[in-house]
């Protein structure tokens, strides 16, 4: 079944993504730094105006990578974001030679378990991407998706290594959520792969400005769009 899941930083962009059709949020806070944790207050806001599934970030700084002292208060603020609401959650660490960091991923996903989670775009900053592909897809547990543009800089330039990821069969093409820079374009290619979700963030703000509010009818244009290319 397509997705089409909208970056959301407060009510009123939770509001207008419901209104448009959006299927999912993701919550986050600071998108100069490409986002951090939300506040829980923001994050129960939404939940009081939308019925939408919350999918909150968890990440406190704008490398991918954490600290012990740091991973223990990401643990303490995700137990603190599910009694504010939040149905999921995005994160992901890479490790200092540019790894996937499973052991601190995996710490992390374990306090959010039982919710589904999402590893985010940090697989695009992996130093090799083809075994740190194979190595989230490993991760197991209760992840369910993988933010990807396919590049670190961007699905323009990732777009054929998401094709590819997608060829892999029906599991890796459902696992891939395509995000960062993903363009109109973008779309009828990958659901032709089999890729079937979507995320989107200044592609459904007027001008494309991060200080504009999220637009309903940006919103339901692109959910068209999707349903269009997957058939759904």
């Amino acid at each position: 079944m397509a997705l089409l899941e909208v970056i959301a930083l407060d009510t009123a962009d939770a509001r207008a993504a419901q209104e448009g059709g959006a299927d999912r949020i993701e919550v986050v806070a600071d998108m100069a730094a490409d986002g951090l944790t939300p506040d829980p207050d923001v994050v129960a806001r939404m939940r009081e105006v939308t019925s939408l599934p919350l999918r909150v970030m968890v990440r406190a700084n704008a490398g991918f990578r954490t600290s012990a002292h740091e991973l223990d208060r990401l643990r303490v603020a995700a137990e603190t974001l599910k009694e504010a609401g939040a149905d999921g959650f995005v994160l992901g660490f890479l490790d200092p030679f540019g790894q996937i960091d499973v052991g601190a991923t995996s710490k992390l996903a374990a306090v959010v378990a039982p919710l589904p989670w999402t590893f985010h775009r940090a697989l695009d900053h992996a130093v090799d991407p083809a075994p740190a592909w194979r190595t989230v897809r490993e991760l197991g547990g209760t992840l369910d998706t993988v933010l990807t543009a396919g590049s670190a800089r961007g699905v323009d330039a990732g777009v054929d290594l998401l094709v590819r990821r997608a060829a892999e069969g029906p599991d890796a093409a459902g696992m891939i959520m395509a995000g960062g820079g993903l363009r109109r374009k973008h779309v009828a290619v990958l659901g032709a792969a089999g890729v079937s979700k979507f995320h989107v963030g200044t592609a459904v703000r007027p001008d494309g400005a991060w200080e504009a509010p999220v637009d309903a009818s940006l919103v339901r244009e692109w959910k068209a769009l999707v349903a269009a290319a997957t058939d759904d």
